[in-house]
């Protein structure tokens, strides 16, 4: 910056960020890095910059935990005909692992086994590989198997704040449903 510019304002710094960033940006680790302004300040800025660009086809969404830019949810149909050449779809036997897990976390291979009738570690390495999931544990019982969580990543690709935002289940069977309309 020349003695002559101004420095930007605190809008213009923040959606800098967000557009460089390769994960969702927290208040908090906003505040880490720009520590010359309050969290407070922040906070108002985040909102401000998702009220302006809610009618845009980018938005600026809260997931997994922190702010990320990426396309707006009205326009992702047309997003994704172009995504679809190198989208990496899962199987529906990887959706339905993955929809027990979310729900039922922490988990081991045998309870996902039990509810889906079948092997399950083809569809446990394919998610454990995408970082969609991870170990969380060991269960306490003799053997003391592996227990399995989702992680940020998840909340990311499914686009959640958090795990409260999982579609409510109303039974068994619509696990794989309800997972199933996050994927455009």
């Amino acid at each position: 910056m020349s003695l002559t510019e101004s420095p930007p304002s605190l809008k213009r710094i923040i959606e800098s960020i967000l557009f460089a960033a390769d994960h969702p940006v927290s208040a908090r680790e906003l505040v880490s890095v720009l520590p010359e302004f309050s969290l407070k300040s922040i906070k108002e800025v985040l909102t401000i910059l998702q009220t302006e660009y809610h009618s845009r086809g980018i938005e600026i969404a809260e997931v997994g935990g922190g702010y990320r830019m990426q396309t707006s949810r009205t326009c992702r149909v047309w997003v994704s005909r172009i995504r679809q050449t190198y989208k990496d779809r899962m199987s529906r036997a990887t959706q339905e692992t993955l929809a027990i897990i979310a729900y039922k976390q922490p988990v081991s291979r045998a309870e996902v086994e039990q509810l889906r009738g079948v092997d399950s570690s083809a569809s446990l390495r394919y998610l454990l590989d995408r970082k969609l999931i991870r170990i969380a544990g060991r269960k306490e019982t003799p053997g003391r198997p592996l227990l399995y969580g989702t992680t940020r990543a998840f909340l990311e690709f499914f686009e959640l704040k958090d795990l409260s935002c999982l579609p409510v289940l109303k039974e068994a069977e619509d696990l794989t449903a309800n997972l199933s309309l996050f994927q455009g």
